[in-house]
């Protein structure tokens, strides 16, 4: 049975690549193709949608798909745990559309962030250092936010990491009390080092993107998963079997541990996808 993908924001890097791979891979045909000034309408028909469009306007197109019984796989900024919960309660119990939200389609960096996740119970000390291209306006990153939020749950029992002066900025933004450092530099595309700081010794995880040819597979396995996604599914962990035991469930929503917490600015989830061009 051949699947019908409604992609929105066709015209961004990560939506001309799954166009790509949509008309290279048997099992899918590309049903439409929404820039900047299609009517969200031109999706109707589709049985998935992909939605790598922009934080202002992702929301939309995830309520249009759902009300119209769509099921939509996310690669775009601004989906915070806050708005994921709301979308969760807002199609359960139904089995006629379902949501997979990827922060990340490299394989590589669902690796990392799934053995940053495994240290966590190990070492007390742990920060992020992520860094991506200059033209990237949001910080931190959604793979951040999200290694972070998987470090704070393999914690859950030992409490928060040591994170020593965190009342200065300088110190980074405070993700389920893991200090994240944002760079945003020419010359790179994506990189994250996750560092484990023990007695007289320190262990750092790092991935780096090369291409956008790192997404691709990770991709076909979203798209697959999409399919017949029911529910909410947040993170490429949640659907590659990685070898390393289930899977921690998703996390709560985020909490910020600082001098003075500040819940109006909860880390958005990034998916270091592309936005209209």
């Amino acid at each position: 049975m051949t699947t019908r993908v409604a992609i929105v924001g066709v015209t961004g890097t990560m939506g001309r690549l799954i166009s790509e791979l949509v008309d290279q891979t048997e099992g899918y045909r590309l049903h439409a193709g929404l820039d900047s000034r299609s009517p969200l309408s031109d999706m109707l028909g589709a049985d998935v949608v992909v939605d790598v469009t922009l934080p202002g306007v992702s929301q939309s197109v995830v309520d249009f798909a759902v009300d119209n019984g769509i099921r939509v796989l996310v690669g775009t900024s601004g989906w915070s745990q806050a708005r994921i919960t709301t979308l969760e309660r807002r199609i359960r119990g139904r089995d006629d559309t379902g949501v997979v939200i990827v922060p990340n389609f490299s394989i590589g960096s669902v690796v990392a962030t799934a053995v940053s996740a495994m240290l966590a119970r190990l070492f007390d000390s742990i920060e992020i250092v992520e860094t991506h291209q200059a033209a990237k306006v949001d910080s931190p990153s959604g793979t951040a936010v999200r290694t972070a939020e998987l470090i704070g749950l393999a914690r859950t029992e030992l409490g928060p990491v040591s994170a020593p002066h965190n009342d200065q900025r300088a110190r980074g933004q405070q993700v389920s009390s893991v200090p994240v450092h944002s760079l945003r530099l020419d010359g790179v595309l994506a990189r994250q080092d996750v560092i484990f700081g023990g007695a007289g010794e320190t262990v750092t995880i790092s991935h780096n993107t090369l291409s956008a040819n790192a997404y691709r597979r990770g991709i076909l396995l979203a798209l697959d998963a999409a399919r017949t996604a029911v529910g909410v599914t947040v993170g490429l962990d949640q659907v590659v079997d990685l070898g390393l035991g289930a899977p921690p469930t998703p996390p709560m929503p985020i909490v910020a541990i600082a001098a003075e917490p500040d819940l109006d600015n909860v880390p958005e989830i990034d998916a270091d996808s592309e936005v209209f061009e």
